[in-house]
């Protein structure tokens, strides 16, 4: 299902782009075309001038599409409000341009091409996103981008309603798989069978009266699996900002949008990760060397940490609850790493939660205290963020040996890669309890934007050189 959205969501892009350029082809043909024997030509624009500025104004328009939240997966479901959104868009793109010609004090004789590219580029886009609209539609009647929902209810009447109203309308884009009276053990065992098999994509729970501790911990389990929740009753109101209200059947629908990161934004993220994730790599390339000669000089052992005690790969869990090889820089001495949980259990200033953290740990060698005091031992995690195991900005990669004793509400944080630097680590590093990150990774979650990435970013290098909790 979200494979199909984003596909749906991604191909917008080019596709608006193309829209927008057609359009100012468009105008140009009008103006220098039948309409100059109407109105004689005063100044010629040299066409490929033109086609290289109506280029540039395709990238500016498309820029503007995104700010209006026109490509997320969590965008505007009703045409009208979609419509308005670009026609705004497009109105503002055009008065940039406007400005732009006058900022620049150049003579540009046709104020006709300026209109009608706005115009035309108003038709082409609202033309081209109805077009997808029926093409979605059309591939929901085959099943392809159909949603698989669960539905939990005590209320036989409302879920009764859903599952017809799903089955009468194809475009809708549902499929009932299952019905659950409770949400009790047996439905939990069941819904997990569910998850492992991949056959469902959502949990719908019905029933006006539905009491907010059964809400919270279907809530609690759609994200500690990366299932889609939505609910017809008004008592959810915490866990979560994004909601979009529709109505199905008459009874109030309620999607909980988990983060803004589903759909355009983990595209956008990502080619942010690979680019910003080159350029550290080659500005960090002497400090890495410099590195790894340091920690040779210093002790035996490998330069990086990527093997355990027993010889296994070092692992981290990652995207969806996925283990993926880990690597730093050796900052211990070789083959000390299981003495964390035994000989060295009584330090852990962090006892209230799963994670452990070792103060003044004696394991540590010269240079390793160094470079883990302006968090050097972390440069290597670039090429993982290359690799897409890892993002830039995210929550931290955990053990697999912690993340075991995660509850359930924890385990959102598994929803999105893992992050070299992150929300919580420049609100305070290791000074933080669990709970505190975990609180701080979920409003990142729901949160998300480029610009908090950008501003985490910046400020990751200042609280490293303040030192502010790191040991």
């Amino acid at each position: 299902m979200k494979r199909a959205e984003t596909a749906f969501t991604a191909a917008l892009v080019p596709l608006d782009y193309l829209l927008v350029f057609a359009a100012a082809l468009t105008a140009y043909n009008l103006r220098f075309g039948w309409l100059a024997e109407l109105r004689p030509v005063i100044l010629e624009i040299p066409f490929r001038n033109y086609l290289l500025f109506s280029g540039m104004v395709a990238v500016v328009f498309v820029l503007f599409f995104a700010f209006a939240g026109l490509y997320g997966i969590s965008g505007p479901r009703r045409l009208r409000l979609e419509v308005t959104r670009l026609f705004l868009a497009c109105s503002t793109g055009i008065m940039t341009v406007i400005a732009f010609i006058f900022f620049r004090r150049e003579l540009f004789e046709s104020r006709f091409i300026v209109l009608a590219a706005w115009f035309f580029s108003v038709i082409y886009v609202i033309v081209g996103r109805i077009l997808i609209r029926l093409l979605q539609r059309l591939l929901l009647k085959y099943g392809v981008g159909v949603r698989r929902v669960a539905i939990v209810s005590h209320d036989q009447r409302s879920s009764n309603a859903l599952t017809t109203a799903f089955a009468n309308h194809p475009a809708l884009g549902y499929r009932v798989i299952m019905h659950f009276p409770q949400f009790d053990d047996t439905t939990r065992a069941e819904l997990n069978r569910l998850v492992e098999e991949d056959k469902i994509d959502e949990i719908v729970a019905t029933g006006a009266d539905a009491d907010r501790e059964t809400l919270t911990r279907i809530l609690g389990f759609a994200y500690s699996h990366q299932l889609g929740f939505k609910y017809t009753a008004d008592l959810l109101t915490t866990h979560a900002k994004n909601t979009e209200l529709g109505d199905v059947a008459g009874l109030p629908f309620v999607e909980i949008k988990g983060t803004r990161l589903d759909g355009w934004g983990r595209i956008f993220k990502r080619v942010f990760d690979v680019v910003v994730a080159l350029i550290l790599i080659i500005i960090t390339s002497p400090v890495m060397l410099v590195t790894a000669v340091a920690i040779k000089l210093d002790s035996r052992g490998p330069i990086f940490f990527s093997r355990l005690d027993d010889d296994r790969p070092v692992a981290r869990i990652g995207e969806h609850g996925r283990s993926f090889r880990y690597i730093k820089f050796r900052s211990m001495k070789p083959r000390t790493h299981s003495m964390r949980y035994k000989e060295l259990a009584d330090y852990d200033v962090r006892k209230d939660g799963p994670l452990v953290k070792i103060k003044d740990d004696p394991r540590i060698t010269r240079v390793g205290k160094f470079i883990r005091r302006y968090s050097i031992d972390e440069l290597p995690e670039l090429f993982l963020v290359l690799i897409g195991e890892m993002s830039l900005v995210g929550p931290r990669p955990h053990l697999p040996e912690e993340v075991e004793k995660y509850l359930e509400h924890h385990r959102r944080v598994l929803s999105v890669k893992p992050g070299i630097t992150g929300l919580a680590q420049v609100s305070g590093r290791a000074d933080l309890s669990f709970e505190d990150e975990v609180r701080l990774d979920t409003y990142y979650l729901e949160n998300w934007s480029p610009w908090m990435d950008l501003a985490i970013l910046i400020k990751t290098p200042i609280v490293v050189l303040e030192r502010k909790g790191a040991f």
